[in-house]
């Protein structure tokens, strides 16, 4: 308190002056309109340029996630133009590409609703009928698997998520091609469980799993997950191989709507098949 009041008496002539000064400017903005337009016209102009600065760093900052989402984007197209086409010879794809039919197309969509901590989840898209979207296609990230589509009205669709008990996906190891079930088991919406798996393969934590293409929905080689733990109950001759998911549900934000283009050439011939094995 002493040195405040020191600096009071020894600068209270300038002080003063100050005091003054905003008095008489305070009048004179108050007094006219020309001046009170011009101060509110400069004060306008700069905290506009304050809070454009302010948005062009933030702009900045978010710069690194924009770029390692389009990275992202990018690996998957890349990953795309090799599970997207059906070899309908047996010449090297290199000699001779036309030998090649697309067979799955990918739509973009976005999650409007999800759910992760229920017992059965369920995710709705922002398309439906009209956009191209029909029952039994297959729903992903670029980081993996995340459901089928059950259900479509004209704009919306309804997906089941991989996190639900009636879910039963065909995958594999990746590195020895082991074909086992994967389930969920309803609790930690990070993890999955791989079954079917013989006790003498061997396996080994961080293994990756991905889809078999064993299926007319998912494409082959398509992420699922990494192993984290693996057993086998006493009496049994299969493993039980927890996995963590690579798709992280629970900030599902925009997916990819895979279409089988040969779905129905696949289940028809499956029918047929089966129509003259029982006659």
């Amino acid at each position: 308190m002493r040195n405040l009041l020191a600096f009071i008496i020894r600068y209270h002539v300038f002080l003063l002056f100050l005091l003054l000064e905003s008095i008489a400017l305070i009048l004179l903005v108050n007094s006219t309109y020309y001046q009170r337009s011009m101060l509110q016209s400069t004060g306008n102009s700069v905290s506009g340029r304050f809070y454009s600065s302010v948005s062009n760093v933030s702009e900045y900052l978010k710069l690194r996630r924009t770029n390692e989402l389009l990275a992202t984007e990018n690996a998957l197209l890349r990953q795309m133009k090799g599970i997207s086409f059906l070899k309908t010879d047996t010449s090297t794809f290199w000699v001779q590409d036309t030998l090649y039919k697309q067979q799955y197309t990918y739509m973009v969509a976005r999650v409007i609703y999800n759910t992760v901590g229920k017992r059965n989840n369920y995710i709705m898209l922002n398309k439906g009928r009209r956009h191209g979207i029909d029952k039994d296609m297959a729903v992903i990230t670029s980081n993996g698997v995340v459901g089928t589509v059950v259900n479509v009205s004209d704009n919306f669709a309804w997906v089941m998520s991989i996190l639900n008990r009636q879910t039963k996906l065909s995958g594999r190891i990746k590195k020895n091609n082991q074909m086992g079930t994967i389930v969920w088991n309803g609790m930690d919406h990070s993890y999955g469980t791989l079954t079917d798996i013989p006790a003498h393969v061997k396996i080994a934590k961080g293994d990756t799993i991905v889809t078999s293409g064993f299926s007319y929905i998912f494409p082959a080689n398509l992420m699922l997950g990494t192993i984290q733990d693996f057993r086998v109950e006493q009496g049994e001759h299969f493993y039980i191989i927890p996995f963590k998911f690579s798709v992280d549900f629970n900030s599902l934000d925009y997916v990819y709507v895979v279409r089988n283009l040969l779905k129905d050439e696949q289940e028809k011939l499956e029918k047929t098949t089966e129509e003259k094995s029982n006659e």
